[in-house]
């Protein structure tokens, strides 16, 4: 939903989420798969009522998901923040953060 230039501005600022850009960009390439295998399987794993690919799409890429949860963590702000960041509504950023906080707590 945000641009690609605010969305480099954010990984750019290590002052928003806490890490450089290239330690983002190495948990973008180690965690996105994770992330995509798990909301693959989660699709899979309950009985559907429409085809696969229908439906509500995403508001949020990955990134964009993994940077709204690094800025929650480090900075303990309401989800109204990155919601007006990101331009979605707070239960977009809501859910985002509560599907991508395990992946870099697994990552470690």
């Amino acid at each position: 939903m945000v641009g690609n230039r605010a969305r480099a501005a954010i990984i750019r600022s290590q002052r928003l989420t806490g890490l450089a850009p290239a330690v983002i960009a190495e948990l973008v390439a180690e965690v996105g798969p994770l992330w995509h295998d798990r909301h693959k399987a989660g699709l899979a794993s309950r009985p559907r009522r429409r085809a696969v690919g229908a439906g509500a799409k995403h508001k949020l890429v990955f990134v964009e998901r993994l940077l709204a949860t690094l800025v929650s963590l480090r900075h303990g702000a309401t989800h109204d923040v990155p919601a007006c960041w990101f331009g979605v509504d707070r239960s977009t950023i809501t859910r985002a953060i509560d599907e991508g906080l395990p992946l870099p707590a697994e990552r470690g």
